[in-house]
């Protein structure tokens, strides 16, 4: 048997455990409430994967349940024993928590072992199961969402793209605020996030799987690492750390979306470096146009073009005396999406609830759907919508 770990306030309990499997084999868990949540699924990461985790007498069922949702969750090859007193009346519930077995918590010596034995046996099944998919899978999408200057709607094309994404991919696309000093993606979900992406990347010789601990769950199927609390968090945080994660996420999930700070820093260029498309975003108006004409330069003369770029232009108004066509002089390229000037946009904002979450119907969701699109290779084919928009505001 490899690791096995138990959390209880019970020395006798332990006694018993180290008894039944050897005594090499069992730790003690140094967190186990909910809110010591992440630092629990960093310790179980640390080192080969555990074969069980038993919470035992001083658990409440309650934290059980919760904690044992989230590893059977992250780490599938891991059993989780119930040993606290709960009684049967729970064992629906802790089916569905992802619990493999229970036992009363003064079990002696023989029955432990042979439950340990059990959900041990159970665990490395689910890992031989699991191996091949892991070899196979491909590596994820990385796909920031850039901007020259701050205020083209960046963070609201960012987060309707990813749970767009999230929709068709849940479990399996997340979205890293990269705006480090003043990101707001935690508020455009309407998440509160115990922990940020500078306390990720304080781990020493992070994993995936300590990463994951890290990233909040959004309603839709989709997860968030968000920016730091703090914009000074930001200034220790370098170009090669944000490549580290970028590049232990694309390994773990099919969608990265990197929502990054307006202009091209090196945590941005550092995305890029990885990226497989880009959205590029710019409002509908002289600077900003400009602004972006700039930027693609750049990416150009560094030789960042192997990434599949995706203009898209907001706010648009065919009274701001600009059209697409205008816009794509200026670009020198084609103009991919085209977000209308819209009152549901802001309110969608302060609600902090996405428009293709809330299932908007007006033409900045239509619009949202057709970006959505061009990352669906089964999608794409509706490309008729893609020439009715250039029309629009011509």
């Amino acid at each position: 048997m490899n690791r096995v770990l138990v959390a209880t306030t019970t020395d006798e309990f332990a006694r018993r455990v180290r008894l039944a499997v050897g005594g090499d084999s069992v730790e003690l868990l140094s967190a186990f409430s909910q809110s010591d949540a992440p630092r629990l699924m960093v310790q179980l990461a640390m080192g080969e994967a555990p074969d069980a985790v038993v919470f035992g007498p001083g658990v409440p069922t309650e934290v059980a349940f919760a904690l044992a949702a989230r590893i059977d969750e992250q780490l599938p090859g891991t059993s989780v024993v119930l040993a606290n007193g709960a009684g049967s009346d729970d064992w629906l519930t802790a089916m569905r928590a992802g619990i493999r077995d229970m036992l009363a918590p003064n079990a002696d010596v023989a029955d432990l072992g042979e439950v340990l034995e059990r959900a041990a046996a159970a665990a490395t099944a689910r890992r031989r199961v699991a191996a091949p998919a892991a070899a196979g899978r491909l590596r994820g999408r990385v796909i920031p969402v850039a901007s020259p200057k701050g205020g083209c709607g960046k963070t609201t094309v960012a987060t309707n793209l990813a749970v767009g994404l999230a929709k068709l991919a849940p479990k399996e696309t997340v979205i890293v605020d990269l705006d480090l000093q003043f990101g707001d993606v935690a508020t455009a979900l309407q998440l509160t996030p115990e922990h940020s992406l500078a306390e990720a990347l304080s781990v020493e010789h992070l994993d995936a799987m300590a990463l994951k601990t890290f990233l909040i769950p959004h309603p839709s199927g989709l997860y968030a690492l968000c920016a730091p609390d703090s914009p000074a968090r930001a200034d220790t945080i370098t170009g090669n750390d944000v490549a580290t994660l970028v590049g232990l996420l694309a390994d773990e999930f099919r969608f990265v979306i990197v929502d990054t700070a307006p202009g091209l820093i090196e945590h941005t260029l550092a995305v890029f470096d990885q990226a497989n498309d880009a959205v590029m975003v710019a409002g509908m108006d002289v600077p900003s146009i400009r602004g972006l004409a700039k930027e693609l330069a750049i990416l150009r003369e560094l030789n960042l073009t192997r990434m599949a770029q995706h203009i898209l232009v907001n706010f648009a108004d065919r009274r701001s005396g600009l059209t697409v066509k205008d816009v794509e002089t200026v670009l020198g390229t084609g103009v991919d999406v085209v977000l209308p000037r819209s009152r549901a946009v802001p309110l969608s904002t302060n609600r902090g609830v996405p428009l293709l979450q809330s299932g908007g119907r007006d033409a900045v969701a239509k619009q949202l759907h057709l970006l959505v699109a061009r990352f669906q290779p089964q999608l794409k084919k509706s490309s008729g919508h893609e020439a009715r928009h250039r029309a629009w505001a011509r």
